[in-house]
């Protein structure tokens, strides 16, 4: 996901990580350094990832939502669904089930922040070898996360009639965060794990020390106590639109805006203002609320969430066995998992849409673990040439994505029922593009066929889009 902005070539051959410069091994016979090769399973990884959220999870929730009556569950397994439906949905709101269940839905964005992590080793690694000066390396990180940044605010103005200042985008996420993770790149794991540490306890104070009223109002903010989005006790703190990160947005997200004022002419009001502020931070419309509680402060733990990342990342570049690597990712999980659950039952609740500290390490013990479980399979066993419709899209993870938030739509109507409808009711019958039939999954699949090809195009032809 951090990787580029305009059209580069680069070679796609996927070649196993050479270790870090500096080390003998990392040059060759000339004695000249190597630039670190790519982790096949961090491309996988990634575009597993890309891949679920491009193709919508293949229309598996709004499948599994589909009456009970509907003569579709004739063919199918209703309950089986029902079941499955959970794993490609938010939860209201706490993020665990059981004693360790999570969504895999819940699982997306944690996991697109912790490969930023992993591959930021490589990616500058990679540039150092290559001769690029710090200053440099510096100024291409900062400019990454502006661009990153933009984008996010971008994705989210889309339905707007002018630019909507909206941070919870996992693309603004990452790059409000992504600058200070750099800087504390080639730093000593100490360090690395003793900001990790403090980041986790700053943010849990920073909203324990800042609760709601006893006699907090409710109304407007889309908070349900049927749904548990309000907590009680030493909880509260992490209730749903009455925590401190709300606070803020009220407060931060208006300040980009020019909201209508009782009895104030809004034309007035823009006139009155400086060219820049009538031309992007001129909205009208007043901040009150996010309707699923999502924060811009989110950012702040989810550093922790990225330097987890970096500090696998750097464990992937060393010169440690395939086996020493696998026992540390999968002990780093477990300890990970043990410490936020033990969180989530004594200091704050596991919730994925305010990224409390708890959710930062409970997430963080899966995704380590997603990792060695890509890692094994296409790092260790030999089994590369598998991996390969993951890694056309891992590649071009950028590109996917952006064409899975702006084009979804317009392929499906324009490309796949304008002119596949026929061939997709041959192969999966009359109601193959009846989005309330099985189409629900046939079209968000055979869409995401199209985007697979335009990646496949893409590798093929060496464009590989970069920030």
């Amino acid at each position: 996901m951090s990787e580029t902005y305009a059209l580069q070539k680069r070679t796609p051959e996927v070649v196993p990580p050479s270790p870090p410069p500096g080390t003998p091994s990392s040059a060759d016979n000339s004695g000249k350094l190597k630039p670190p090769g790519r982790l096949v399973s961090l491309d996988a990884y990634r575009g597993f990832i890309m891949i679920m959220l491009a193709a919508n999870g293949f229309g598996i929730a709004k499948f599994a939502s589909l009456p009970e009556n509907s003569e579709v569950w004739n063919n199918w397994d209703y309950d089986w669904f029902q079941r499955l439906k959970f794993h490609f949905t938010h939860p209201d709101w706490s993020s665990i089930t059981g004693w360790m269940g999570v969504s895999f839905w819940d699982m997306i964005q944690p996991s697109f922040m912790f490969m930023v992590g992993v591959a930021m080793p490589f990616s500058y690694s990679r540039r150092a070898v290559m001769g690029s000066p710090s200053k440099w390396l510096t100024l291409h990180a900062l400019w990454r996360a502006i661009v990153l940044v933009l984008m996010g605010v971008f994705l989210y103005s889309l339905s707007k009639g002018q630019t909507n200042w909206i941070f919870t985008n996992v693309l603004a996420q990452i790059g409000l965060g992504y600058f200070f993770t750099y800087l504390l790149l080639g730093r000593s794991t100490t360090v690395q794990v003793a900001t990790i540490a403090a980041i986790l306890v700053g943010y849990w104070g920073l909203f324990v020390m800042n609760p709601p009223p006893e006699d907090f109002d409710y109304e407007g903010l889309q908070v349900s106590e049927e749904r548990d989005e309000i907590y009680t006790g030493r909880f509260a703190a992490w209730s749903k639109n009455s925590n401190v990160g709300h606070t803020f947005d009220v407060w931060f997200l208006n300040k980009l805006r020019m909201p209508v004022e009782d009895g104030v002419d809004p034309e007035l009001t823009k006139e009155s203002a400086g060219p820049i502020r009538r031309w992007w931070f001129s909205s009208p419309e007043k901040y009150t609320h996010n309707g699923g509680g999502y924060l811009t402060l989110n950012f702040v733990p989810s550093i922790a969430t990225m330097l987890l990342g970096v500090l696998c990342g750097q464990l992937m570049l060393s010169r440690r066995s395939h086996g020493d690597k696998l026992r540390r990712l999968l002990i780093g999980g477990a300890l990970c998992l043990v410490l936020g659950i033990a969180a989530h039952h004594t200091v704050c609740p596991i919730v994925k849409r305010i990224w409390t500290p708890s959710w930062v390490l409970f997430s963080g013990g899966y995704t380590m673990w997603m990792l060695a479980g890509f890692y094994v399979l296409f790092d260790v066993l030999p089994l590369k040439k598998l991996a390969f419709p993951l890694v056309v899209v891992g590649m071009n993870s950028i590109a996917m994505y952006m064409m899975g938030q702006m084009l979804r739509g317009w392929t499906t109507n324009k490309v796949v029922k304008t002119h596949f409808a026929g061939v997709l009711q041959s192969a999966f019958g009359p109601h193959a593009v009846d989005t309330d039939h099985i189409g629900a999954m046939v079209l968000p699949t055979a869409t995401f066929a199209v985007f697979w090809l335009v990646a496949y195009w893409m590798y093929r032809n060496r464009f590989f889009v970069k920030v």
